[in-house]
């Protein structure tokens, strides 16, 4: 007699949950202006189109409801999707705000009310937004080897483009990448991230702490990205299609030449990135 080989399957080895963390955009609203959002989205997309591209985002609506406008969930969504973003939860809703998004299959992120705000703003000054620009990413770590270090915390402030972080004071591992980041990668260290070899176009590096380069980053870069305003990445050979520090964040077209294809140091100064040459 045979037997069917569903039933001889171990469930076990069907399927597994595992835990992991990932980094996504928090778009908090503080307008219900829905024609200057989405003009103010575009122009932000247009900015960075990679780093925008087919984003997830989570929306955060707390800012809404606080002053107490008025404003639709499915209008909301149905702009995000066609302008190619995509809502993956709701933050903030009153319960029939959070009804309107089970029904168009967004889940209800009940998020963290008491987290500080951060600023996702470019900076070299296109304001008036109301998205946000944060993180929360997971990532393939290829030919990483711990060490020790101590990051440092501090508190992101609020703008326009605000971001939802935990700023944590303890200590974490530094990463060490000795091999080149390639196009598609993606890297994050909890701790300082160290990069021995190039950071190809396409290729995106995150740390809480600092971000070390000995060789061209040509990809993102993106340190601090918990709210630590302290953070700095320091390069060889500046090339980079974006850097970010605490939210805070410039693209290419946005790097002035002198400063491009040079050893540099870059951090945050009154929400401001400055990018000085190393002598």
């Amino acid at each position: 007699m045979s037997t069917s080989p569903q039933k001889m399957l171990n469930p076990s080895s069907v399927l597994e949950f595992k835990s992991t963390t990932f980094f996504t955009p928090i778009l908090v609203l503080n307008s219900n202006d829905m024609a200057a959002i989405e003009l103010s989205l575009q122009e932000k997309i247009n900015l960075a189109p990679d780093f925008f591209r087919h984003s997830p985002l989570v929306i955060d609506v707390r800012e809404l409801n606080k002053a107490e406008l008025d404003f639709s969930i499915t209008e909301i969504v149905e702009m995000l999707r066609r302008i190619g973003l995509f809502p993956i939860g709701l933050r903030g809703g009153t319960e029939q705000q959070n009804s309107q998004a089970q029904k168009l299959s967004i889940p209800i992120d009940a998020g963290r009310d008491h987290d500080n705000g951060g600023v996702a703003q470019q900076s070299s000054g296109a304001g008036g937004a109301t998205a946000a620009d944060t993180k929360t990413s997971s990532t393939e770590i290829a030919d990483a080897t711990p060490a020790d270090s101590k990051t440092a915390a501090a508190t992101a402030s609020t703008a326009d483009l605000s971001v939802q972080s935990v700023v944590p004071t303890t200590f974490a591992k530094s990463m060490l990448v000795t091999q080149p980041v390639r196009s598609g990668q993606r890297i994050y260290a909890h701790g300082d991230l160290v990069v021995m070899s190039q950071v190809s176009a396409g290729a995106e590096i995150m740390a809480e702490g600092n971000i070390h380069v000995y060789n061209t980053l040509r990809g993102r870069a993106l340190a601090g990205v918990q709210g630590n305003t302290s953070a700095r990445i320091f390069c060889l050979d500046l090339q980079a299609e974006l850097v970010s520090i605490a939210g805070d964040y410039k693209t290419s077209e946005h790097i002035i030449k002198e400063m491009q294809k040079k050893p540099v140091q870059i951090y945050l100064q009154d929400h401001a990135l400055i990018i000085n040459e190393i002598a």
